[in-house]
């Protein structure tokens, strides 16, 4: 029985990330930051939901993880928690831009110049696939793959002319 422990473990951890970023971001809004393409926010929300529901609904509950694909979804929990550590009040879920504060390269985006977006990227790849639910993995990569190249873009284009740190 592993997937129910493991899937409300991943529907809590995105729940807590949901109530920091928002917490972040009414705080970085009252200082003066401003929200950028929102439109699209809703649809990751969309996708996170149907992911989780997509696998509660076709694996099997006796279903045996991989326990290799496991592990290493595990271990993408630590490149996740290191992103909101080296971000720490500007992580937020959101495009939330504060033209006053530098960009961050330090941590995680020493290497990857979106190092969130890769994380879950392969949480939505790795997780059914440790489970055996390939078309699950495809599915959703792309949809994902799609959304978050549309957010780069619009990210990008909102941090353009800001000084590093």
């Amino acid at each position: 029985m592993w997937l129910c422990p493991i899937l409300v473990a991943v529907a809590m951890q995105r729940l807590w990330e949901l109530w920091l970023a928002n917490r972040n971001t009414r705080r970085l809004l009252d200082e003066g930051a401003m929200e950028v393409g929102a439109n699209h926010y809703s649809l990751f929300i969309v996708l996170h939901v149907g992911w989780l529901t997509a696998l509660a609904m076709f694996t099997p509950l006796t279903t045996v993880p991989n326990a290799w694909l496991l592990a290493f979804y595990g271990l993408l929990q630590f490149g996740r928690l290191w992103v909101i550590a080296t971000l720490g009040r500007f992580w937020t879920t959101r495009i939330i831009t504060l033209p006053s504060a530098p960009l961050v390269h330090r941590g995680p985006y020493r290497f990857v110049r979106h190092p969130n977006y890769l994380v879950a990227s392969l949480e939505i790849a790795v997780l059914p696939l440790a489970f055996g639910q390939v078309w699950i993995a495809l599915v959703w990569s792309l949809a994902n793959a799609l959304l978050v190249g549309w957010r780069i873009r619009i990210e990008d284009r909102a941090l353009e002319g800001r000084r590093q740190c």
